[in-house]
């Protein structure tokens, strides 16, 4: 009993679902975070979802893309209604692509990758603007280097301007960009032309973020050799590949907020070694 009550103490299991504060309809995808940690999770397309939070978990962060993002006590998470975000379009000249030219960036003299299960976070690349892209902006595709078990596990993919203090700043979709993975170790080329993104002179970042949800679970049941107990792993894909790399930063998101990495050093010039995704972009004129 005593052992039950400390368990209790430790984890508890949170379930709800979010809406839309106008409609009343769920939202399906929400990123949820437990503030401050790294323990998340995603809705399902019904708008529920279940979180494991510790002892120390006092308030869930939602975000949504369309959607104003809002903070809420666990204790009333139970529905948690998004108030629908006003888009203020500013005055912009649309020039139409031509399509004649294209140039893939990102690419790394490292070509090596290796597979991590990111989990509940988002991890992102950057890609400054260099003089060469002045006359072809314009991204056209976006490849993203995976690893998976099942067929067409779906992940977000996230596109980030710069912002006063060099992080990731606003997203530069209005709506999710959810894309499929196919199965096995492979290129996945995705078409972003009809959003018309240019990328900014001040460069862009692009990430991906796991989608925690059903359709991307993956149960393995292992007996212990010695034993011979029997436990479920779970596991969700698909897993994204990452490039061990020299770069003078590094972030992520979790828990709600960015983390950067960098030198501890300022005034040495030299970089630090990480992984980052394996991601690239086409260009286009």
């Amino acid at each position: 009993m005593l052992l039950f009550l400390i368990g209790s103490s430790v984890s508890a299991q949170i379930k709800g679902v979010v809406k839309d504060s106008i409609s009343g309809k769920p939202i399906p995808f929400v990123s949820i975070w437990s503030e401050n940690q790294n323990i998340g999770t995603t809705s399902e397309e019904d708008g529920s979802f279940i979180i494991y939070t510790n002892e120390n978990s006092k308030k869930l962060l939602f975000s949504a893309i369309g959607f104003k993002k809002k903070a809420v006590n666990v204790s009333n998470a139970s529905v948690v209604k998004l108030n629908p975000t006003d888009i203020q379009l500013d005055e912009v000249v649309i020039s139409k692509s031509l399509g004649t030219r294209q140039i893939e960036i990102g690419k790394t003299n490292n070509t090596i990758c290796q597979a991590f299960d990111n989990g509940p976070r988002i991890d992102v690349k950057y890609f400054p603007f260099l003089p060469s892209y002045k006359k072809i902006r314009y991204i056209k595709n976006v490849t993203i280097y995976t690893d998976s078990r099942i067929e067409n596990a779906t992940i977000r993919v996230h596109f980030y301007s710069v912002d006063a203090k060099g992080y990731p700043g606003e997203e530069l979709l209005t709506k999710d960009l959810l894309v499929s993975v196919r199965k096995g170790t492979i290129t996945n080329l995705y078409d972003v032309s009809d959003f018309n993104l240019q990328i900014p002179k001040n460069g862009i970042f692009v990430g991906f973020e796991k989608l925690i949800i059903e359709k991307n679970k993956f149960e393995k049941v292992k007996t212990n050799p010695v034993t011979n107990k029997t436990s479920t792993q779970i596991t969700y894909y698909p897993f994204v590949l990452y490039n061990r790399v020299e770069r003078d930063f590094l972030y992520t998101f979790s828990g709600g907020k960015w983390n950067r990495q960098s030198k501890t050093n300022s005034s040495s010039s030299e970089k630090i070694t990480i992984y980052e995704p394996s991601i690239n972009l086409i260009l286009s004129n």
